[in-house]
């Protein structure tokens, strides 16, 4: 087993290195390069382990996922959100799974098991396409939200399928008290796990420690959701957004940095090895006689994606602001499918009529999502031209760089000085240094500001600038009266119209 996973490793390196040159998604270039590897010449026989897939590599992509995200900019975002990861994805599942029991005659419970595990996108595929042209942040902030929280409304509505399969039956009330039962208590469940998490990060400040813990509860959180009976995937997503917002807060610059690093090559790893022994575990013959039926597969979770994207963010501008259609063509062309696809086929009921067949269709939809979607998106992105940034928006960002990295060394320099790893000479000399670079880069930004009184040319450049950051205070603002509530410091009746009032001048805030 350890040859062949060194074996496997090596062909990941190559793989990296050729789709670098060649400027392909890395996951197209590991499920080609797993398709041309056959399993006799593999040391050892390799399989794909639906058990593993579920238990460990399902909740590390979750945990990974959570944990970069910034509740801040979630929260701002999370009307739009809302409609696409709930209605979005029911609407576009009925729509799909109708579409692939007409076409491709399936049985009702698969179609409507496939149909699901198609709305799911693949966020890795499009943020890649994101880093080659200049896209507006609140885009990206959306389509990572939706991409977090779709997984766990999947696996809810894929688990009352899998009942509904084996009772054979359907309730109405059943069906409901179950979903809700998920979503609720796997929220409470997260939550509850996730501060527990945070509390233990501030007796700590050790990176490898930070990293035990972080792991033992994403992988526990997961076990413990489904031994209760509740939504695995959300409890799990919940603990990652509290750990990644709250309990790394309490670590120090290093620690940070090594712990999400640690999850970044963990969620690189499990996507490596997903893709690539996909492409090995299925017959190039068998995937080559389903692209057919993959085409159609892709043309129905499309034709579902279009039917609930523009209707719903059509209603979105009568309780929040409306997305650019620009935004929206992005939303579809971006429905490009990944690991998590595949990892949930895996785990679809024994039992389940076709399911060998219903796996081999989804490996090979995935395929061609990656490679036609996969391929042909950043040239697509690049020609809807979301976003120009000037060169002015250019200095301001150069500016903000140069002022946050400075103070997060200011900030380490402290806590080595705290520890006494620092003498207090040398650590005045680079506390000086870097507050010299603070300094100036608050002086030209001062400027740049000022300009905006007198440049006419470039006040909406600058006007997006300020709103970003007033988009940030407003929000602090809110959670901070949030809070305040919760604790009992102020009646809820007493906030109504602040909250009211901030809530008005977030929505008349420019898209950053």
């Amino acid at each position: 087993m350890v040859s062949t996973l060194i074996v496997l490793l090596l062909v990941a390196t190559a793989v990296a290195l050729v789709t670098r040159r060649l400027r392909i998604p890395y996951v197209v270039g590991l499920v080609l390069a797993g398709l041309a590897i056959t399993k006799q010449a593999l040391p050892e026989s390799v399989g794909l382990n639906p058990d593993v897939i579920l238990n460990l590599f399902l909740p590390i992509l979750i945990f990974e996922a959570a944990i970069n995200t910034d509740v801040s900019r979630l929260r701002s975002t999370i009307k739009p959100i809302a409609l696409l990861a709930g209605p979005g994805v029911v609407l576009s599942a009925v729509i799909t799974a109708v579409l692939l029991q007409t076409w491709l005659n399936l049985a009702w419970i698969t179609a409507a098991a496939v149909g699901v595990i198609l709305t799911i996108t693949d966020t890795v595929s499009v943020i890649v396409a994101f880093r080659s042209v200049p896209v507006p942040a609140r885009l990206t902030t959306i389509v990572e939200g939706e991409s977090l929280f779709n997984d766990g409304i999947a696996l809810v509505l894929l688990s009352l399928i899998a009942t509904i399969h084996q009772e054979g039956s359907f309730s109405l009330g059943a069906g409901v008290q179950q979903v809700v039962i998920a979503f609720v208590g796997g929220g409470v469940l997260g939550w509850g796990l996730g501060y527990l998490c945070v509390g233990l990060f501030r007796q700590l400040d050790d990176a490898l420690s930070n990293i035990l813990l972080t792991v033992a509860v994403s992988l526990g959180t997961f076990q413990i959701g489904q031994a209760l009976g509740v939504s695995s995937a959300i409890a799990v997503v919940i603990a990652g957004l509290v750990i990644g917002n709250l309990g790394i807060r309490h670590t120090s610059a290093s620690s940070r940095v090594t712990l999400l690093n640690f999850w970044e090559y963990a969620g690189f790893g499990v996507n490596t090895f997903i893709f690539l022994l996909v492409g090995i575990e299925v017959e190039p013959q068998v995937l080559w006689a389903t692209i057919p039926a993959a085409l159609l597969a892709v043309l129905a979770y499309q034709l579902g994606r279009i039917c609930s994207i523009y209707p719903l963010l059509f209603l979105l501008r009568f309780v929040d602001r409306p997305l650019p259609l620009k935004w929206q063509h992005v939303l579809i062309i971006g429905n490009v499918k990944g690991s998590l696809s595949m990892a949930l086929a895996l785990s679809l009921p024994f039992t389940l009529p076709g399911r060998s067949e219903v796996i081999t269709l989804v490996f090979s939809t995935v395929l061609v999502s990656l490679v036609g979607q996969g391929l042909s998106l950043p040239w697509l992105v690049k020609r809807l031209r979301l976003s120009e940034p000037s060169a002015l928006r250019k200095r301001l960002e150069d500016l903000q760089l140069q002022m946050i990295t400075a103070k997060a060394a200011q900030a380490e320099l402290h806590q080595l000085l705290q520890f006494g790893s620092l003498p207090k000479s040398l650590y005045e000399e680079l506390f000086a240094t870097y507050q010299a670079r603070i300094a100036t880069s608050e002086r030209e930004l001062r400027d740049l500001y000022n300009q905006r009184l007198v440049v006419s040319g470039n006040t909406l450049e600058n006007t997006a600038y300020l709103d970003g950051i007033l988009r940030r205070l407003y929000l602090a603002e809110k959670g901070a009266v949030n809070d305040a509530v919760r604790q009992g410091l102020l009646a809820d009746e007493a906030t109504k119209d602040y909250v009211q009032t901030l809530n008005e001048k977030l929505l008349s805030l420019k898209d950053d």
